[in-house]
């Protein structure tokens, strides 16, 4: 073990440049977190981290059995440096016995407490979450469970106590916030009893403790007509051109706002007329997406050009960042669209809908809304067998949105029709 010691030192110190850099009190003093992961590294697999949520935690890495592991030690300044070089110099002892030093915490309780665990979870959640889904969890827990469980220690938490926090949320009527704490709760303790700190979920038995509601699905127009008008309400918009773009984009690729939003033109390729969303940005994050883009998008696309072509984002907001979550939504209360009339998500909805109504293929409909189907493999051939029909059909429904316009525009015209077995040749 004295060797393998050796060899977890000299794979630390390579990766800090060949040397061992200690950390030193003042050091530590002087550290401000920015809100942005950091790692201040000190020696023997020891380093302190600066988390998103501007807290700072002390981590021990290193090898058993020949997987690399970290340890949670401690909060700074809770610990000193000290303190957790003893502590850390107690794990190594551990580790030379050949015992794994997480699995002897475990045992030993350390009384991490709910904060710190939710912590550690976190740190292998940033590396996949989307920045949107980080935001909404920091918000929620930092509001309605940390003043009440942070603290904790985790293996004192019953389901009592997780109860009446989910119970709080739904008597304020957030019933979809009640559900995604006790899933967040769950994953967490679940974690915790994977690396040995705890012995069960008390989430486990709460599922059926929430109250039951009706799902609030994305408020849409669908009648064409409706349509039409709204998409003649979207020409004449006086705001911004990014806004007024943005939702030209959401109506013809009927992408999920988020993906418009930070939509990026090195993502667009003009000569294949394509739109490769990367898997980060799409929502199961697991394979990117490709938006065929139609005669009507590639306008819009030079036409906000104009505005943004030097900027990294299609549709830049302040300080070059992606336009803001609020815009589109903001835009359509303007032009008299009531929450419970249109979102911007109703736009895939009002595809999916018409689409639908018009004879086009169910399964190639689905595929282009990037929806997951329950067949993966069935799914990936998918993809690239309908690649063309796909095409066919984006033509399709932009031709089909721009007769929408003139039908909205012309009381006594008669609805548009598309022929669907040669639209978008």
């Amino acid at each position: 073990m004295r060797s393998e010691f050796a060899l977890q030192d000299q794979i630390f110190n390579a990766r800090l440049g060949g040397q061992a850099m200690r950390l030193t009190d003042a050091k530590l003093r002087a550290l401000i977190p920015t809100g942005k992961i950091q790692r201040i590294h000190d020696e023997k697999g020891l380093y302190l981290e600066l988390t998103k949520a501007k807290s700072m935690r002390w981590y021990w890495k290193y090898t058993y059995n020949g997987k690399e592991t970290r340890m949670s030690l401690g909060r700074y300044p809770d610990l000193s440096l000290k303190e957790v070089r003893n502590k850390r110099d107690d794990f190594r002892r551990i580790l030379d016995k050949g015992e794994n030093p997480s699995g002897v915490l475990g045992k030993k309780n350390s009384g991490i407490t709910f904060q710190e665990l939710a912590d550690e979870w976190l740190t292998k959640k940033t590396v996949v979450w989307a920045p949107s889904t980080y935001k909404r969890f920091n918000l929620i827990m930092t509001k309605r469970v940390f003043p009440f469980l942070g603290n904790s220690i985790v293996t004192e938490i019953n389901p009592t106590s997780i109860l009446s926090i989910v119970r709080k949320a739904e008597q304020e009527r957030f019933y979809e916030t009640a559900s995604r704490i006790l899933i967040w709760c769950s994953l967490i303790f679940r974690y915790g009893v994977a690396i040995g700190i705890i012995q069960s979920d008390p989430c486990r038995d709460l599922k059926g403790a929430l109250t039951q509601h009706q799902n609030v699905h994305y408020a849409a127009l669908t009648k064409p007509r409706e349509v039409g008008t709204l998409l003649v309400a979207i020409d004449e918009y006086a705001g911004t051109p990014q806004v007024r773009y943005a939702l030209k984009l959401a109506a013809l690729t009927f992408c999920r706002p988020g993906e418009v939003r930070r939509a990026e033109w090195t993502e667009v390729d003009f000569e294949l007329k394509e739109w490769i969303i990367p898997k980060g940005k799409m929502k199961n994050r697991k394979e990117q997406h490709r938006v065929p883009l139609s005669r009507q998008a590639l306008e819009v696309l030079q036409s906000i050009r104009a505005f943004t072509g030097g900027e990294k984002y299609i549709f830049t907001g302040r300080n070059g960042r992606p336009l803001s979550d609020n815009g589109m939504n903001t835009a359509l209360r303007t032009m008299g669209y009531k929450h419970d009339q249109m979102t911007p998500h109703g736009f895939r909805s009002i595809a999916s809908t018409l689409l639908n109504e018009l004879g086009f293929r169910y399964d190639v409909i689905e595929i282009q809304l990037a929806h997951k189907g329950s067949d993966k493999i069935r799914a990936i051939y998918n993809r690239a067998e309908y690649m063309e029909e796909r095409r066919r059909l984006m033509q399709a429904w932009a031709d089909y949105l721009d007769a929408l316009k003139e039908y909205a525009m012309n009381p006594g015209a008669p609805l548009p029709t598309v022929d669907v077995a040669t639209a978008g040749r």
